[in-house]
């Protein structure tokens, strides 16, 4: 199965619906499967006294609030719409990212999303889960700041929701409903989880590729990687590693002013990134071990034959100070060279002159 990419616009459009449609051409231009924006109303989200992380303030207004930069970030549902339409145009994958239950309601209901990503910050967000998966969508979600006990309750309650049980929702149905076989079927089926660092950008010795097998070994899911690091070692790496899923920033320029532009890729980088990621695909190929159709012109030039080291007469024996091996490979394999010795030649060699079958005497080989 090929590699899903994403590339993540999040609110790179800086609240331009103008920007956003260029993100989309230059998503569609860099070869992504989809585009994923941020689906938000900002009251919703966050409260008037929430602060802004470190990095937003280095990247914006530091005496602005959490909730007026959402606000100023936040698309119209119009808008939202009017994506999702040019998307299809163009022949690419809508996403986004819902952070209240209106906007998944949205997302669900009036643009007909079947599959939603939801974010690191909503992974202790039950409410929220459960209304994803009670949507019957499939669901891909980040894991960043999260322990594995946090991974697994979150799992739980969305296995709660596909079961779409009338058992009232607790802590102890939702552990029932991850540790039953419908309920693990159901996660399986529907369920992708990507490896995260909450970080923007991340630090490479807090990337910790490895924790994508971890996750694949613990709860059987599809794994892959949202990318928050500088750069694209990261993302092709998790393409080595097996990652199904591949999640990346992406702006029309890294000094526009907004929260996410300097963890983000500009469009060549985007598109080189995607490169990458595809010729890492070929190269990883099936795992089967052959013969190659490219090698098979270079199997005469590599590989040796069995020689004569010295003149041998017809009649004599061959012996380890007669008989070696050369290329090219055109004669006898050298694997055969223990049958010759001590065998009379059936007749004379010159120095470096291929051996030939002793086809009368079936001993040779």
């Amino acid at each position: 199965m090929s590699i899903y990419i994403i590339a993540e616009a999040g609110v790179n459009h800086n609240g331009s619906p103008e920007m956003a449609l260029q993100l989309v051409d230059v998503a569609v231009q860099a070869g992504a499967d989809a585009i994923k924006f941020q689906t938000f109303k900002a009251n919703a989200l966050v409260s008037e006294s929430a602060p802004k992380a470190p990095y937003q303030k280095n990247s914006t207004d530091v005496n602005e609030s959490q909730l007026d930069m959402l606000r100023r970030l936040e698309l119209s549902e119009e808008t939202v719409k009017t994506l999702f339409a040019y998307c299809e145009k163009k022949q690419i994958s809508f996403l986004s990212t819902p952070f209240d239950e209106t906007s998944l309601h949205f997302l669900v209901s009036d643009l007909g999303l079947r599959t939603l990503k939801l974010s690191s910050g909503e992974i202790t967000n039950g409410p929220l889960i459960l209304k994803a998966a009670q949507s019957n969508c499939k669901i891909i979600l980040s894991t960043g700041m999260s322990s594995l006990d946090e991974v697994q309750m979150a799992l739980g309650v969305i296995a709660f929701g596909m079961i779409q049980s009338d058992e009232a929702p607790s802590q102890k149905a939702f552990q029932a409903a991850f540790n039953s076989k419908e309920g693990k079927a159901l996660l399986r089926e529907n369920v992708s989880l990507l490896h995260c660092t909450t970080a923007y950008p991340t630090p490479n010795n807090d990337i910790n590729l490895r924790a994508m097998q971890t996750l694949a070994d613990r709860f059987c899911q599809t794994v892959g990687l949202s990318d928050h690091t500088e750069g694209i070692i990261a993302p092709v790496a998790a393409a080595a590693m097996g990652a199904q899923i591949i999640e990346k920033h992406f702006t029309l320029d890294r000094n526009l002013p907004g929260p996410d532009h300097k963890a983000s890729l500009e469009p060549d980088k985007l598109k080189d990134m995607i490169k990458n990621i595809r010729n890492t695909e070929i190269a990883l190929g099936d795992g089967v071990k052959t013969l190659l159709p490219s090698e098979v012109e270079n199997i005469t030039i590599a590989r040796k034959s069995l020689i004569a080291t010295e003149l041998i007469r017809s009649g004599e024996p061959f012996t380890p100070k007669n008989l070696g091996a050369k290329r090219p490979g055109t004669g006898i394999s050298p694997m055969h060279y223990w049958s010759y010795i001590g065998k009379n030649a059936s007749h004379d060699y010159a120095p470096g002159a291929l051996i030939q079958s002793q086809s009368k005497n079936p001993d040779y080989e």
